[in-house]
């Protein structure tokens, strides 16, 4: 009972994690990474396709990104989905390829995204803490109805508790990591 409750605890936690690693994928560093794509979704005939599954992606210097769809009818739409998007990048299309060369990062926009790195951070940390207000529910509710021991209950709180500093600790070390990527010119 409790080593389930304990588990699943760790199994929320452990997804919370994973989601801010897929989001500070996301955010655009001074260099050109085919994940800042991930997101944008093109109107492949009546279906939004990520761009990665419609287009090669390369990166044949640090700042730029190649994308060259299979279908090249489809170059447009890619273009307009780029545009549209919050990229801040503005595609060049010649026909066959298109091209996005990101720029050097400013100042002012580097911080703009450390705080958006923030508030995904402060998500992530939600999730963990709301994961562990469930689980920390769940053992009251084993009390009541399944007459669990006390110094079990008290065992297994002190057990989620850990689990929670854990993954607090591991987002914190990430938003840090991501963090010292972005500043870095």
């Amino acid at each position: 009972m409790v080593d389930e409750i304990l588990m699943q605890a760790e199994e929320r936690m452990e997804k919370a994690l994973v989601s801010l690693h897929d989001n500070f994928a996301s955010v655009r560093t001074g260099r050109a990474n085919a994940m800042v794509l991930d997101r944008i979704k093109v109107d492949y005939y009546g279906v939004p396709t990520p761009i990665n599954q419609m287009a090669g992606v390369k990166t044949p210097e640090a700042h730029l990104l190649v994308i060259e769809p299979w279908d090249k009818g489809m170059l447009r739409a890619i273009e307009h989905a780029i545009q549209e998007s919050d990229l801040g990048v503005t595609p060049n299309n010649d026909g066959s390829v298109i091209r996005l060369p990101f720029p050097a990062l400013t100042e002012e926009r580097r911080r703009e995204l450390v705080k958006q790195c923030k508030t995904y951070a402060e998500e992530c940390r939600v999730a963990v803490r709301n994961a562990r207000r469930d689980a920390n529910a769940a053992i009251e509710k084993a009390i009541k109805n399944d007459n669990l021991p006390e110094d079990e209950a008290k065992r297994a709180e002190a057990e989620i508790q850990k689990l929670t500093d854990k993954y607090i600790a591991d987002v914190e070390a990430s938003f840090k990591k991501k963090e010292a990527e972005v500043m870095e010119i």
